[in-house]
């Protein structure tokens, strides 16, 4: 399958077709959406992150952050398709040199992450990326992070988007991100 073959719409439900879908875990009512089989499926993996890269190349990072642990293997082939490096951002006790740290809110209480406080360059163009976007609140921890060692959030990048959970106008309206980029949008209603 061409690259460019695919619309959006076609690309979206080629891509829902590869995540599995868990009602009830980690609890009655929920809904999750695995997307570890998205993973698994090598032409879909291929296709999320080269569909990813012609989104995120308009606006010429120098670096891609990403968190723990899906943010690695979303946001590592994006940098190398890119060209430009990449950053970790891990949970504070996992980074071996000096470190910046952001706190931030869960559903289940508070949480922190943390950077390498040589990661990035003052003024450097960064889109934080992740697998994921649901509340927002590890992404906004990451662009935190980022902020805080004078990098230049451009954008923020995902492959799933829970609609429903107000992440988007989260990273929009309060972290002042200016641009969310997503492949596939869920809205809640399973």
């Amino acid at each position: 399958m061409a690259l460019h073959a695919l619309d959006p719409k076609a690309l979206e439900e080629r891509l829902k077709k590869s995540i599995r879908t868990i009602p009830d875990y980690p609890q009655p009512g929920i809904l999750f959406y695995d997307i570890t089989t998205l993973f698994q499926d090598p032409e879909a993996y291929k296709l999320a992150i080269d569909h990813l890269v012609e989104r995120v190349r308009p606006f010429r990072p120098d670096v891609i952050v990403g968190p723990e642990a899906r943010g690695f293997v979303v946001g590592g082939p994006l940098a190398y398709a890119l060209g430009v490096g990449f950053a970790f951002v891990r949970k504070p006790g996992k980074l071996p040199r000096e470190v910046v740290t952001a706190e931030y809110e869960k559903e289940y209480g508070p949480d922190s992450l943390a950077i390498h406080r040589d990661a990035l360059l003052p003024g450097q163009r960064v889109v934080v990326a992740d697998d994921l976007l649901a509340t927002g609140g590890t992404m906004g921890a990451t662009v935190d992070l980022v902020r805080k060692l004078g990098g230049e959030v451009v954008a923020a990048a995902f492959l799933i988007e829970l609609a429903h959970l107000g992440g988007r106008k989260f990273l929009l309206e309060e972290k002042k991100v200016p641009e969310v980029v997503t492949l596939v949008r869920y809205s809640g209603e399973g």
